[in-house]
């Protein structure tokens, strides 16, 4: 069980960042930063950047994730003894596909509290940006890269949000057109900087054009919920499915694919079409 009371002086306070314009940053951030005894940052270089804008002379210790088990701790002992730590990230909230987990975790294990201030966030200014649907979503981190996982993270009814690299949203849509080509996306990029675009169509219509030129700098992704399925729909991808379970039991896919069609009513050349189209 974790604790809900502290028992120390010291504590954290996480801090979110700008994504790009450092006009973003809050008054509450830059206070907290100017209070903390150390700022633990990903690359402190970057944090430097941001806090010689403001004239902020904060003393700077390095928190990554190939260090951050070696250095969580080192923190919290200087916690106990008093130290307020400020963790910052190189952009947006601390622990969004960013460092922070370890040292917030450890912390609320041990008594130290936590102050966790409001501030910018890409997949949330991406997810307004969009257009779409907002009352319930999903954010994902980065998209898996096999098609058929990537189909299965973008399945549910709810809208998704997703990092993405540049150079992959081509084939990310393209796996997703393929599937579902009126899907509703919208690709954000650059968000709060001087080229920042929303594009906004259907997951055909941009396969398209990002196949022909990937995009440039920092991309998320905001894929509308799926439409709810047919029967027919439905019935169809649990035989793919149960198809997929047998070659991967070892089956050779042509005859297993005869033998499922035989049990579901689904042609043969259906499966094992959706079946290699999905690997």
């Amino acid at each position: 069980m974790i604790p809900t009371g502290t028992v120390a002086r010291g504590r954290l306070i996480v801090c979110p960042t700008p994504i790009g314009n450092l006009e973003d940053v809050t008054l509450r951030v830059l206070a907290s930063l100017r209070e903390a005894h150390v700022v633990a940052c990903e690359d402190t270089r970057r944090t430097r950047v941001l806090l010689e804008r403001y004239g902020v002379n904060a003393s700077l210790i390095s928190y990554h994730e190939h260090n951050e088990r070696e250095r969580t701790p080192q923190l919290l002992e200087r916690m106990r003894e008093g130290t307020v730590v400020a963790l910052v990230s190189d952009a947006g909230m601390p622990l969004v596909s960013d460092p922070g987990f370890v040292l917030v975790r450890a912390c609320a294990l041990a008594g130290l509290g936590v102050e966790v201030l409001p501030g910018p966030s890409a997949p949330v200014a991406a997810l307004v940006a969009s257009a779409l649907p907002a009352e319930t979503w999903r954010f994902v981190g980065f998209l898996p890269r096999r098609a058929r996982d990537l189909v299965a993270v973008l399945d549910g009814a709810e809208t998704v949000v997703a990092f993405e690299a540049p150079g992959r949203v081509g084939a990310s849509l393209r796996a997703l057109a393929e599937a579902d080509p009126q899907r509703e996306v919208a690709v954000c990029r650059e968000l709060t900087k001087v080229h920042e675009e929303v594009v906004r169509g259907t997951a055909g219509e941009l396969a398209a054009r990002y196949e022909a030129q990937a995009p440039r700098g920092e991309v998320v992704l905001v894929v509308a919920g799926a439409a709810a399925s047919s029967p027919e729909a439905a019935s169809q991808a649990a035989a793919v499915d149960a198809l997929r379970r047998l070659v991967e039991a070892g089956a050779r896919a042509r005859p297993a694919a005869g033998v499922v069609a035989e049990l579901t009513g689904v042609r043969a050349n259906t499966l094992y079409r959706a079946l290699t189209e999905g690997e």
